[in-house]
C-alpha cells in the first residue's frame, strides 16, 4: 500500500500528462512517443521487440517506461499493468495502436494461424489493455481511450480483409465501450490516415512514399490527440493528415 501511495505522489508530481502507447517502438506508435515526449508528457510503452524496447528505455530514461510486452497475451497485459499503476502511473490518454497486417491475399489463401494472429493483436489485444488499465482510469473519474482503426474500418479493399474484419470490429468494439463508460471519460475509433509505414509498405509499397511519413504525421497527430476530451466520447474522428 505504501509504495502505491507514493508512486501516486510520484505521478502527481510529474508535470503533463501520462500517455499510454502500444506498439511503441516502431511506426506511428515510435513516432507519437517521441512527441509526446517532447511536448512535455510522460510516456507509458509497450512492444514485443525486446531490443527495440531497451532502444526506447536508454533514450527515455524515467519517469518515462517501457516494457517487453505482448498484448495478445493476456497474462502479460495483467503483469505490465499491476506494475505501471503500482507506479501510479495511471493513463490520462490511453491510445490502443499496436497492430498487424495480413500478407496481402485472397482471404481464402490465408491460414488459418495468420488469421487469428490478426484477431489475437488486433482485437484481443485492445480488449486485453482495456480490461487492465480502464478500471485504474474509471476511479480516477478522467481519462482518453482513443483505439486505432483504420480507414479499412469504415471502407474495405480486396487482399486485406482479415485486417479490415478487426478495424471494423474495433469499430464497433469502441462505440459500445463509450455507452458503458461514466461521464468524465471518452473511448474514441480513430482512423489515423494513411501513412507512409513499414505496415503499408507491406501491402502498398509502390504509393506508400506519395503519403507524410510517420514523423510528419505525428506533428499533426500529437497536438490532436492532446485535444481529445470526454465531448469526444463515442465520436468516430480521423487525424486530418
Amino acid at each position: 500500500m505504501r509504495d502505491r501511495v507514493s508512486g501516486e505522489k510520484r505521478a502527481e508530481a510529474m508535470a503533463g500528462r501520462v500517455v499510454l502507447v502500444t506498439g511503441a517502438t516502431r511506426g506511428l506508435g515510435r513516432a507519437i512517443v517521441a512527441g509526446m515526449i517532447a511536448a512535455g508528457h510522460t510516456v507509458i510503452g509497450c512492444g514485443r521487440s525486446a531490443e527495440a524496447v531497451a532502444a526506447l528505455s536508454q533514450q527515455y530514461s524515467s519517469p518515462h517506461r517501457f516494457d517487453v510486452v505482448d498484448v495478445a497475451r493476456d497474462c502479460q497485459v495483467a503483469e505490465w499493468s499491476e506494475a505501471v499503476l503500482s507506479a501510479g502511473l495511471v493513463p490520462d490518454l490511453l491510445l490502443n495502436n499496436a497492430a498487424v497486417m495480413n500478407a496481402t491475399k485472397p482471404l481464402w489463401e490465408i491460414s488459418g494461424r495468420e488469421f487469428q494472429e490478426i484477431i489475437d493483436v488486433n482485437i484481443a489485444g485492445v480488449a486485453n489493455v482495456i480490461r487492465h488499465f480502464v478500471p485504474a482510469i474509471i476511479e480516477r473519474r478522467t481519462g482518453v481511450i482513443v483505439n486505432f482503426s483504420s480507414g479499412w474500418g469504415r471502407s474495405t479493399s480486396p487482399d486485406v480483409a482479415p485486417y479490415c474484419a478487426t478495424k471494423f470490429a474495433i469499430e464497433g468494439l469502441t462505440m459500445a465501450l463509450a455507452q458503458e463508460l461514466p461521464p468524465g471519460l471518452a473511448a474514441i475509433p480513430l482512423n489515423p490516415g494513411i501513412i507512409d509505414t513499414d505496415m503499408l509498405r507491406s501491402c502498398w509499397a509502390d504509393g506508400a512514399s506519395a503519403y507524410p511519413s510517420a514523423e510528419e504525421w505525428a506533428e499533426v497527430a500529437v497536438p490532436y490527440l492532446l485535444k481529445l476530451t470526454a465531448r469526444d466520447n463515442g465520436r468516430q474522428l480521423a487525424v486530418p493528415v
